[in-house]
Formats: structure tokens, C-alpha cells, sequence
């Protein structure tokens, strides 16, 4: 069972109506035989049981996520709230209390409800947030966190962006607000130089996490802006993983205790938010900028894959801004090597029809691949880009577009999916793929022609673009290429 109600008083029956909305089970309990058939001809759910004997209520509603106590008579609620901890625990009880409670036993329901909200507006948004799916969903997440024992990895993707650096940290405040001790962790570097300003100029306390670490010393982890250990961060991929919350889409079901992914958000900051809101936890400046920030950057400042729910976030989180901050971390100063990797990406661009991609070499700062392609979709005529570089071990690879027919995170899956990772929104997306993968022991000379040649053929292929292969290596300068604005 996901909602149990004690009582249903005016207040309660307003909540309960809508609550039949929404996704889960629903019961309610009345000491009354006549209302509750009145309820079930509305068609509602409602069974007629002794509300204050706790083992009556735990054999006819069995396992509950939380429970509403909405009675009219204060007197009841208080007595309800003490049979709903009795009967479950671990439940979230929010008690709803009328105006005319005394003291004495507003005292008393507010030390074992989770929650009391004195009411004046039965259908106040606010009251129904915490009933709804987003109540139970945060009292998820409380729970997995208050059951880990020791110390939680909150881990950050690889090399991570604003939205997974602010993501961490905010969940690693949602934690300590639990009781469980945690750190912010990532593997890679911190390159970027606006993400190497979020973390100076906002003090921010981050593990960078080695292939060496010693991962024994962390009880759980969880994942921010990422969904699979081993898949975009240093984690073993056999790692039992605590929590998920992600708004990147998925091929497949992800498996913790707890998962949250919400592919119809523009950033992960957002979710966190949400939680912290639903916690009562206001954010300090910090972590607030950095919130901001983070959704800022993933919907590109609101206008790539935004949803309602990131308009309110940055509302939200508006009063409580550092917003000189902003403005030094929107204007870092740019390193050298960013800027000789972007200008041979766009030297070494490689055009058809609309689709551009180059290779810039090998790579040293991965960081700089987004800037670039991000610069080259600035092409008159060009809709969408593929940049990428290599290492050692690996080819990175970062792709945007502005071609509503294309779902790039798709198109990424299938194009390097069966060689390496990749995913990402419709927009913007990435991929990894081992170099082993695309080289045979005699191409080891001509390593950066391969992988130029295989990358760029797979991604044109996968979108359905045929290629002038004696042309493109011979004329790739030359095909279709027009100035940059």
C-alpha cells in the first residue's frame, strides 16, 4: 500500500480526492460503516476500521509508505498519529491539524508525526506536494540514506559538469540532514575552467577519487547525473549501488535500492532541489549557486530541453544566490590549451550536408570537446556536430545539434553503443570507447587516421549519410564547408 489515511475529515476528503490522481494505492479508514460507504460510492477505497487499535490497522492495510492523518476533531488526530508510528515505523506520517488544536495537543502530534501541517485552505498546494508522489519518493530516499552504515559516496560522473558537481553536493547535504556521514566524489579532473571556478569560488569539498582509492572505507554510493557504476565514472562495475538520481534516459532498468530518473527534466539539480524542498531544507548560497548554475548550464540557459518543473527551481533558488558569484564563474579566464583544441576542431572539420564532425588529436583536456562542438554549431548551415579526441586508453566524443528530426543520445547509441558507451539527451550527448576497440595491432602507426576515419564513418553512417569516401580524404576541407559566423 503507498497512502493510508486515518480519518477523513473535510480537509482529508479534499487530499484524498485528489490523491486518486495519481499513480499508487490508496486506502482510507473511518471508525464509521455509513461514511465508509459513502466514500466507496464516490470511489474511494474506504473500509470501516477502529482507527486507534494500531494491529486492526496493520491487518487490513498491511505494508504502507506513508500515512495521512486527517481527522476533523484534533483529539482524534492526536490519537491516529500515535497509532500510525505504532503500526509503522518507518512510514512518513503527516498529520493535517485545524486551527482550534490547543497547544497541548499540537505539542503532542508534532513530536510523532513527520510532518504537521496546520490547515486553512484544504486544497493548498503544499499539503498535497507532501501527500503526493514527491512525499513518498523523498521518504524513499530518507530511508535507504538513514539505513547506510558508515559513510556514502555521493559520486559525481567523470570530469563532471555543473549540474553533477552541484548534484553531489546537494546530495550530500540531503544525507547529513539524515544522519549518514557522506562525500562528494568524481573520478578524472576538473579541467573546465567555469567548473574549476564553481569549485574555488564556492568552496566546495570534493574527493577526486584514483583507479587506487581504497573503496572499503565507503559503506554506500550513490550516483548523481549518471545512472551505472563502471559507465562514465572509475567505479567497479560490479558495485552495489545505494541511490540513483539522474535525468539522462536509459536503454535499460537501473539497479539500486533507490532510483530516481526523470528523463522529462532538463537537470539533475532540479531533482535535488526538489528534495530539499520537500525536506524543508534551505539551501545556503553555495550550495544554491551552484544549484542554479547547474541547471543553467544543462538547459543552455534555458532554452534546450527545459521542463516547467527547472522554471521553478531557478525561482526557487533565486533569493538565496550568490549572484557575484555568478557572474566571476560565467567569466573565467580560458586556458591556452581549450583554446588551441577548439581552434583544431575547427580546423580539422569534416562536413556533410549539415552534419559536421572533426577530430582534434589527442586530447588532454576533454573538457574543451563541448566547448568546441558547441563553437562549430555556430556554422551557417550546419544543424549538428560531433567532436571528439583521443587518448592512450580512450576516445571521447561530444555531439550537439539543433535538428528537431534527430534524437542525438539516440543516434550516439546506436552509432557506439555495441563498441564503447554513450548516451545523452536529444540535444546534446557523448560517448567513451576504448581505442583497443577500434585499432588492429598494424594500424598502431596510423592511429589517429583510424580513428578519425571509423568515428566520423559510424556517426554519418548511423544518421543515414552516405559517404564520398575518395572525396572526403582528399577534399574533407572542402566538401559542403562554408565560414564560420
Amino acid at each position: 500500500m503507498d497512502r493510508l489515511v486515518l480519518g477523513c475529515g473535510s480537509v482529508g476528503l479534499s487530499l484524498v480526492e485528489r490523491l486518486l490522481d495519481r499513480a499508487g494505492s490508496l486506502l482510507v479508514l473511518v471508525a464509521d460503516e455509513r461514511r465508509a460507504k459513502t466514500l466507496r460510492d464516490g470511489g474511494i477505497d474506504a473500509r470501516d476500521v477502529d482507527a486507534t487499535d494500531a494491529d486492526a490497522v496493520r491487518t487490513v492495510a498491511g505494508a504502507v509508505e506513508s500515512v495521512i492523518v486527517a481527522p476533523d476533531d484534533p483529539e482524534q488526530t492526536r490519537n491516529f498519529v500515535g497509532v500510525a508510528r505504532a503500526a509503522y515505523p518507518e512510514a512518513f506520517v503527516l498529520a493535517c491539524v485545524g486551527p482550534n488544536a490547543t497547544d497541548d495537543a499540537t505539542d503532542a502530534i508534532e513530536a510523532r508525526a513527520d510532518r504537521v501541517v496546520t490547515f486553512t485552505d484544504p486544497t493548498t498546494e503544499f499539503l498535497f506536494d507532501r501527500a503526493g508522489d514527491e512525499g513518498i519518493r523523498t521518504r524513499r530516499l530518507q530511508r535507504v540514506l538513514r539505513n547506510i552504515d558508515g559513510t556514502l559516496a555521493v559520486v559525481a560522473h567523470d570530469n563532471p559538469d555543473p549540474d553533477a558537481i552541484a548534484s553531489a553536493v546537494g546530495l550530500k547535504r540531503i544525507a547529513e540532514a539524515a544522519g549518514t556521514d557522506a562525500e562528494a566524489c568524481y573520478y578524472g579532473n576538473i579541467n573546465h575552467q567555469e567548473n574549476r571556478a564553481l569549485v574555488n569560488l564556492l568552496e566546495y569539498d570534493l574527493r577526486n577519487l584514483t583507479p587506487e582509492s581504497d573503496l572499503s572505507e565507503f559503506d554506500g554510493f550513490a550516483l548523481v547525473d549518471h545512472s551505472r557504476p563502471g559507465v562514465n565514472d572509475g567505479l567497479p562495475e560490479d558495485t552495489d549501488i545505494d541511490i540513483v538520481v539522474d535525468h539522462h534516459p536509459t536503454r535499460a532498468p537501473i539497479e539500486a535500492r533507490f532510483v530516481d530518473l526523470r528523463s522529462n527534466v532538463g537537470s539533475t539539480s532540479t531533482l535535488i532541489l526538489g528534495y530539499l524542498d520537500h525536506l524543508d531544507i534551505d539551501p545556503d548560497a553555495a550550495l544554491a549557486t551552484g544549484l542554479l548554475y547547474g541547471v543553467r548550464t544543462d538547459t543552455k540557459a534555458f532554452s534546450r530541453e527545459v521542463a516547467e518543473a527547472d522554471f521553478e527551481a531557478a525561482a526557487h533558488l533565486v533569493e538565496f544566490v550568490d549572484g557575484s558569484a555568478i557572474q566571476r564563474i560565467e567569466s573565467p579566464s580560458t586556458t591556452g590549451e581549450t583554446l588551441d583544441i577548439i581552434a583544431n576542431a575547427i580546423v580539422n572539420r569534416r562536413r556533410q550536408k549539415d552534419v559536421l564532425t572533426s577530430c582534434v588529436g589527442k586530447l588532454a583536456d576533454r573538457d574543451a570537446l563541448p566547448q568546441a562542438a558547441d563553437k562549430l554549431l555556430e556554422m551557417n548551415g550546419v544543424s549538428t556536430t560531433l567532436v571528439f579526441g583521443y587518448t592512450d586508453e580512450m576516445v571521447f566524443v561530444s555531439a550537439r545539434s539543433r535538428d528537431d528530426n534527430i534524437d542525438l543520445g539516440e543516434v550516439l547509441r546506436n552509432a557506439f553503443s555495441q563498441i564503447g558507451s554513450a548516451g545523452g539527451h536529444a540535444e546534446m550527448a557523448g560517448a567513451q570507447i576504448p581505442v583497443g576497440m577500434l585499432l588492429e595491432e598494424s594500424d598502431e602507426a596510423d592511429r589517429g587516421d583510424v580513428i578519425e576515419e571509423t568515428i566520423s564513418e559510424r556517426f554519418f553512417e548511423t544518421l543515414g549519410i552516405s559517404l564520398n569516401r575518395a572525396a572526403a580524404s582528399v577534399y574533407a576541407d572542402f566538401i559542403g564547408v562554408d565560414g564560420l559566423e
